[in-house]
């Protein structure tokens, strides 16, 4: 409270200040306004639950609908150019809510009087003149119920004629005092009002004219050169550039007679010159981390960098870490080597009769793939695993039993620490025999599982 006061204090002295310099009279004569205002309780309620913020993020100010209709008059007057001292007399039938205590059942008449001081940032002399209050007031409710309170608010006043009738605008908050019979609650008032005396003239004295002066040579920027012959009478310069400045051609802070690129900006540090790109990309040497090798200016002024040293650049190379020619977009070539060794240990892969079950015996041959695909630079290759049968049987039995037997080998590979992303395993039945299915033992050659060596980059 304290602090309120002395805030409204220092700022009626400021402006008060302020008027005092300011001549021409512009102080509001006696002026009675009528109003209409709307009441508002809900809002301050929402933001002492939550915040302002939440409000209006939130869309939840008061809606019309939620609000109090009144009316009110206004007396005004001017104390200086910028301070008024106003009088607000309302009333409205509200259904009150206590800020200590319930909400009343039914509306009661409620009769507001306060004594304010606007503060206005511009006197009455514009048509728009926005302004801050702060005062103190009185209420009485239903005839029962008495209160004060602190009205605090602002608004915009608009000179409809020359200062013989104004429109007010004004938002005010009245804050409780007296907490078992007031609460929190804003006021939006709209209001017109015309003064209650007439305008007085003041006729200005009429002032005897003055002798002539003698008139002697201006030097308007003293500068020791008098405006009839200076060709810049307002900017100090010297005699050299006829009353002038020494020009700086390229507007660049450094003067033409000690800037070395009088045409081109740059900075005192290069003395007037553009900072240096000494390998020309286009990025300057100070930003430049290779600044003797054309780069680019997402890495910093150097090249695309090849990490893997093979020739090919890493926004090129689809394997950055692994060596690999050109021709196979920077990723190592599998070789008819390492294709031939997968298919041997392919040909090395038995089952239990009838069953996706691994013999034993398949685990040398299949340990040495798991080597292959261990080996450095080997990193991107993955394995195919294709499981057929022959066309004894359902075809449905066939094919669950060749997935069955792919997914078995691929769980062997995962078990010996092999990335499930190099892996993948299908199985397709009896199709692709390379037997005869007539025969014994073209049915024995057509119940197989095949792998292939792919790269995955």
């Amino acid at each position: 409270m304290k602090k309120i006061f002395l805030l409204l204090v220092v700022i009626s002295m400021t402006t008060a200040s302020f008027a005092q310099s300011n001549k021409t009279d512009y102080k509001k004569r006696p002026t009675l306004s009528i109003n209409f205002f709307m009441k508002d309780f809900v809002t301050p309620d929402r933001v002492g639950t939550t915040s302002l913020s939440s409000v209006l993020g939130n869309n939840q100010w008061a809606k019309l609908s939620e609000m109090y209709p009144g009316l009110g008059v206004t007396y005004l007057k001017g104390l200086s150019n910028h301070i008024d001292f106003a009088s607000n007399l309302r009333g409205s039938f509200v259904k009150y809510p206590f800020l200590k205590g319930k909400t009343l059942n039914s509306e009661k008449f409620l009769l507001e009087l306060d004594a304010t001081v606007r503060l206005k940032l511009l006197t009455d002399k514009y048509t728009l003149v926005p302004y801050v209050s702060g005062g103190v007031g009185a209420s009485m409710l239903g005839g029962s119920y008495f209160g004060a309170f602190m009205p605090f608010g602002g608004g915009f006043q608009v000179n409809l004629g020359g200062g013989d009738a104004f429109l007010f605008t004004d938002v005010s908050l009245n804050i409780p005092i007296t907490h078992t019979t007031t609460n929190y609650n804003l006021n939006y008032s709209l209001g017109i009002g015309t003064p209650l005396v007439e305008k007085k003239v003041v006729e200005k004295p009429v002032e005897a004219p003055m002798p002539p002066k003698k008139v002697e040579p201006v030097d308007t920027d003293k500068d020791g050169i008098v405006d009839s012959l200076d060709k810049c009478p307002t900017v100090p310069g010297i005699a050299k550039y006829d009353g002038c400045p020494i020009p700086d051609t390229d507007n660049d802070g450094i003067n033409d007679e000690e800037d070395k690129c009088p045409t081109v900006p740059g900075v005192a540090k290069y003395h007037g010159c553009p900072i240096p790109d000494t390998d020309k990309d286009g990025i300057n040497d100070e930003e430049d981390k290779c600044p003797t090798v054309p780069g680019l200016a997402r890495y910093q002024g150097c090249p695309i960098p090849d990490t893997d040293k093979d020739g090919v650049n890493d926004e090129e190379d689809k394997c950055p870490t692994i060596a690999g020619p050109a021709s196979n977009q920077g990723c190592p070539i599998i070789t008819e080597e390492k294709k031939k060794k997968v298919e041997m240990a392919a040909k090395n892969i038995y089952f239990a009769t009838g069953k996706y079950t691994l013999l034993a015996k398949s685990y040398k041959s299949l340990d040495t793939v798991v080597a292959l695909l261990n080996e450095k630079g080997n990193e991107t290759l993955g394995i195919d695993i294709e499981g057929y049968t022959d066309n004894v049987g359902k075809a449905a039995s066939n094919l669950k039993l060749s997935q069955s037997r792919a997914n078995a080998v691929l769980a062997y590979f995962k078990k010996k620490g092999i990335d499930a992303s190099r892996l993948s395993a299908k199985g397709y039945g009896p199709e692709n025999p390379i037997g005869d299915n007539k025969t014994a033992a073209g049915r024995a050659m057509n119940r197989r599982v095949e792998l292939k060596l792919i790269e995955i980059k």
